[in-house]
């Protein structure tokens, strides 16, 4: 398949079905500047449609992953990648490992050792909240409605959003097992210092509770990567503000083609 191809990453236990309508979004400011865009939505294994599969305990089995399903699909590099929390270390990692596969790469609401400390990484008022979901008998609305509450501060119809994730959930069950192995992968994975070729963006929320914005800081003073901070937003960034996110992908690859891929200001 020829084209702009922009593949699409979610975090800890999420499937492509939890970016709710944020592709259709961000696929119609795409193609303002790329016509020929199309995207491409992966699931880690052990989440959505590989829900039966074990997920790795390593990002760099994720990487191959994502490679092997997209080679499958038949889908030619280069690509752009867009993904978060969990999905966005893939996609440092695939970045760092395979530098011509990747075109461009887009990180949302990540933390990476060496840059954080684990207490920014996962700020430790969640601490009691991710062991509630783990030791106490919730019912899955339940569980899904304390996710909601940790990843998101913006939503005008919760309950909506969360009939759509007990859907899900009901549908693509995770399990418990793949959880612990996908949490492990991520406590684990250590970055390289070195900056990855592919440019990148990063984007962040200042009111996300469950990874400190200064964790996206950190590594754009490390890599010299280009920092955008929303003031508002929860975790889950493009569920919260799916536009704001669309457009400033959109300005940063404008300002690439304008000025090449120097090093943007930060900016809310």
């Amino acid at each position: 398949m020829s084209g702009t191809t922009w593949v699409l990453l979610r975090g800890l236990t999420r499937e492509s079905g939890h970016w709710g309508d944020f592709p259709v979004r961000l696929l119609r400011a795409l193609r303002a500047q790329q016509p020929d865009v199309r995207l491409e939505l992966l699931d880690l294994p052990g989440n959505g449609r590989l829900c039966q599969e074990l997920s790795p305990t390593r990002v760099a089995d994720m990487v191959e992953a994502c490679r092997t399903e997209l080679q499958r699909r038949g889908v030619r590099t280069p690509y752009h990648v867009l993904a978060m929390s969990l999905g966005a270390m893939v996609a440092s990692d695939w970045a760092s490992r395979y530098p011509k596969e990747l075109e461009a790469v887009v990180l949302i609401n990540t933390s990476l050792r060496p840059f954080s400390a684990f207490f920014r990484r996962l700020r430790p008022a969640n601490y009691w909240s991710l062991l509630a979901l783990s030791l106490f008998r919730l019912s899955l609305r339940q569980r899904e409605a304390r996710v909601l509450a940790m990843t998101t501060r913006m939503q005008q119809q919760p309950e909506q959003v969360l009939d759509q994730w007990v859907a899900l959930q009901r549908k693509h069950p995770v399990r418990r097992r793949n959880a612990l192995r996908q949490l492990l992968a991520a406590v684990r994975y250590r970055a390289s210092w070195n900056r990855p070729f592919p440019p990148m963006l990063l984007l962040c929320s200042q009111g996300d509770e469950l990874v400190d914005w200064r964790c996206s800081q950190a590594i754009s003073r490390a890599w010299g990567a280009p920092l955008r901070l929303h003031a508002r937003a929860g975790h889950d960034l493009p569920l919260d503000d799916g536009e704001w996110v669309a457009r400033n992908v959109v300005d940063w690859l404008h300002a690439r083609d304008v000025v090449g891929s120097a090093p943007m200001p930060l900016r809310a």
